[in-house]
């Protein structure tokens, strides 16, 4: 019988005198079952699980009671992979497979196919290698350990904090910093090694353009100029150092380095000192106070600048100072020129007629081609250093307008050219050659040509 109820289910070819009799015998079976559960039918509340799923193989409808009230009381049997007998007054969730076992005439639930493909697939609980899970366990103890192990070398934080308060530490400004230094410099009591100490701080805070400016204001710069005229070749160094960094595109700090008498005390150094150390922090420092500062410039010219320089560069053999001067030289040539090249624009600077003006009385290449200049730059060509060489050129092109006569009627720098040409030439051959980058030897044969060119 139970063999041909499930046959008439799934759609096999019966009798038709059996259709009528398994029609009766299933409603048959309904009703005992109905009759035989209390509280009337099987309940299926929402379940939280996605996806829905058939209601049964031999129960397929399940009637669901309408007494919201009656639900909350009821038992819910959450089935799982496995058939589970339902208990009288048992619900199961929406979508659980149920049928009924003709064999016992108990109902049976588990999970509906959707939910069992959901569970046993996607979320299977992973298996957990105990081997592994002790290796994890014992690697978070040594961690913990470490760094029970680390902390314990530093103090706490509120431990620290009371010790400052303790010391009341006073944060200085640069400001302080620097009155404190002056007066320490300026102290009777103070030794050499106090002294140049303090130039090295100074010249450190000095970089920076406020603080130069705020060091003038301060009356500093006298202080630096009395180092100066010290007897101690050092505290001349040093002075001289904090005065040129001091100045180093500062207007400011320029201007109250020349009403200072700075100029005057620079070039007095430059003509008496020994010291090649010396000669050079004062060269620095000159050069700072004249680049972009036609004032400077001019006073630099009226009080014999220029001979003082040239007394320089034909004392120095090793060719340190004539590079620095010619260097110099070369700049305040230069940024005349450009100066009056550029056309004017109030808008972006507006004191632009004004330092033409300025420039105007500086008669700077005039004053070099009188002082002997043309010759003498010309010396550093016979150097070894590409770069002493490179720093002539420019200058001699850059002075080119007011010695062309002179370079012409000397036949040393006309020699000099055409061997350094050749020399330079073969040098961009080689380096070509070897593949490696010869750009800087090009430019050099480019200087001279470009020279050549001029004296001809």
């Amino acid at each position: 019988m139970f063999q041909m109820l499930c046959c008439s289910r799934h759609g096999a070819a019966v009798l038709p005198g059996w259709r009528s009799c398994c029609l009766l015998l299933l409603v048959l079976l309904r009703c005992w079952a109905l009759d035989h559960r209390p509280g009337g039918a099987l309940t299926v509340v929402e379940s939280t699980m996605g996806g829905g799923g058939g209601t049964g193989d031999e129960d397929p409808e399940a009637t669901v009671d309408d007494d919201d009230d009656e639900d909350d009381n009821l038992e819910v049997l959450q089935p799982n992979e496995h058939w589970q007998t339902l208990k009288p007054g048992q619900a199961v969730p929406a979508g659980s497979h149920v049928r009924l076992n003709l064999q016992t005439g108990q109902r049976e639930v588990r999970l509906g196919e959707e939910q069992l493909k959901y569970w046993t697939q996607e979320h299977r609980e992973p298996s957990i290698d105990p081997d592994e899970l002790k290796r994890a366990m014992k690697k978070m103890k040594e961690e913990m350990k470490s760094q029970d192990s680390v902390a314990s070398r530093f103090r706490p934080l509120e431990e620290l904090k009371k010790d400052m308060a303790e010391l009341d530490l006073l944060v200085e400004t640069d400001v302080q910093i620097m009155k404190r230094l002056l007066e320490q410099f300026n102290s009777s009591s103070s030794s050499t090694e106090q002294r140049l100490s303090i130039l090295l701080e100074l010249e450190y805070l000095v970089h920076q353009v406020d603080n130069a400016q705020t060091l003038c204001s301060m009356g500093g710069l006298s202080l630096i100029l009395d180092g100066l005229n010290s007897s101690d070749i050092r505290l001349q160094e040093n002075s001289a150092l904090v005065l040129g960094s001091a100045a180093a595109s500062n207007p400011v700090v320029q201007v109250h380095a020349v009403e200072g008498g700075a100029l005057q005390t620079l070039l007095t150094s430059l003509a008496t000192a020994q010291q090649l150390s010396v000669r050079k922090k004062v060269l620095f420092a000159l050069a700072s106070l004249l680049r972009h500062f036609p004032y400077a410039q001019r006073h630099f010219l009226s009080h014999g600048g220029l001979t003082i320089l040239s007394e320089l560069f034909r004392a120095d053999v090793g060719g340190i100072l004539r590079t620095r001067i010619v260097t110099m030289l070369y700049d305040m040539i230069t940024e005349k020129v450009l100066i009056f090249q550029a056309g004017p624009d109030p808008v972006q600077d507006p004191s632009h007629e004004e330092r033409q003006r300025q420039y105007a009385q500086v008669s700077l290449q005039e004053e070099l081609m009188e002082k002997g200049w043309c010759r003498l730059v010309p010396q550093l060509l016979q150097s070894s250093e590409h770069d002493y060489r490179e720093k002539a050129l420019r200058a001699l092109l850059a002075m080119a307008p007011v010695c062309l006569d002179q370079y012409r009627s000397d036949p040393s720098l006309l020699g000099s050219l055409h061997s350094l040409q050749l020399q330079y030439l073969e040098l961009v051959r080689s380096e070509t050659i070897l593949g490696d980058d010869s750009s800087y030897f090009t430019e050099m044969v480019e200087l001279i040509d470009t020279l050549q060119v001029k004296v001809r």
